[in-house]
């Protein structure tokens, strides 16, 4: 099978939406899914750090999460709409390099922080007066650093591998973005090894961070009914759910997807899937986190409040 040369050809996106009527309505959908989430969540990063009530280890994780998710949408969503309006398919090699490598490190990172997020809350509501000590300031920045650095060695690892492998005369990506399982068909070679390493980061990165959340939120949940305080039970409730249901939006597309071995796969199946956790999930958070919390509305009262009163 002819090989060609990777070093100066670029790849093909085939695309999500057709080039039709309907594909220019759904993409301008997804175009304002997009703003909405930039908005969203760039709002709730200034937000937190502009109020100092929110000054607390849940809502610096929080405001990770949001810029992690600013990031994570921002590397796919622009290059679909710039190929479907333009009419041009194709994506550099470096742009397809850079593609995977970012979305990779936000992928295993907000894993990771999904857990640590998990792991705050039990303490809180487990361990109260443990807190102050299992979550402080250098243990929340540790559980920041450690999620962004080990996404991104991870990510690191596994773009530099995909760009070794020898790719053939087809160049076409059978997806919107660059992605490894669509990627692997077009490889000259038996990818079982590289195969058999996503299986194993997939199950470090988001198997067991989300069967960690699990449990946490099982030892909460059972903490939460022997409360006695009706109002106590009623927050610590309220924030579980929300956090849960964060996790199950972005978890299950996710791990359904790069659990399977490369014969399961669907080409058109992997992209709806993607929809759901590289577009809806990043303008999940600042929805269910701003509209079902009573902090963050009393503090966007308070921020706006501040602005208001200066302009006068």
């Amino acid at each position: 099978m002819e090989k060609w040369n990777q070093t100066s050809n670029d790849f093909i996106l085939l695309g999500l939406l057709p080039q039709n009527q309907t594909g220019l309505l759904l993409l301008l959908l997804i175009i304002f899914v997009f703003v909405l989430a930039c908005l969203g969540n760039s709002g709730m990063t200034a937000l937190i750090l502009l109020d100092p009530r929110l000054h607390t280890p849940m809502y610096f994780l929080l405001s990770q999460l949001s810029l992690m998710d600013l990031m994570y949408i921002s590397s796919t969503v622009p290059k679909m709409a710039s190929n479907f309006l333009s009419g041009q398919k194709s994506i550099s090699f470096l742009g397809c390099a850079m593609q995977i490598f970012f979305f990779i490190t936000m992928g295993c990172s907000e894993g990771l922080l999904l857990a640590s997020m998990a792991y705050d809350r039990f303490v809180a509501i487990c361990h109260p007066l443990h807190y102050p000590i299992r979550m402080s300031k250098i243990m929340c920045l540790k559980l920041i650093l450690g999620s962004w650095t080990l996404g991104a060695i991870n990510s690191l690892a596994h773009t530099i591998y995909t760009f070794q492998i020898p790719y053939c005369r087809s160049r076409a990506i059978n997806h919107f973005f660059c992605d490894i399982p669509a990627m692997m068909p077009l490889a000259c070679m038996d990818t079982w090894v590289y195969e058999y390493m996503v299986f194993v980061s997939t199950t470090l990165f988001l198997l067991l961070p989300f069967l960690g959340i699990t449990a946490s939120y099982g030892r909460v949940l059972f903490a939460v009914f022997h409360m006695r305080s009706k109002e106590g039970r009623k927050k610590a409730f309220t924030t579980c759910s929300t956090h849960l249901t964060v996790v199950t939006f972005y978890y299950a597309p996710f791990v359904y997807t790069y659990l399977r071995p490369k014969s399961l796969h669907s080409p058109e199946e992997d992209k709806i899937l993607a929809v759901f956790y590289s577009v809806l999930t990043p303008i999940l958070n600042p929805i269910v986190y701003s509209l079902r919390n009573k902090e963050v509305l009393g503090a966007l009262r308070r921020v706006c409040g501040m602005f208001s009163s200066r302009k006068k």
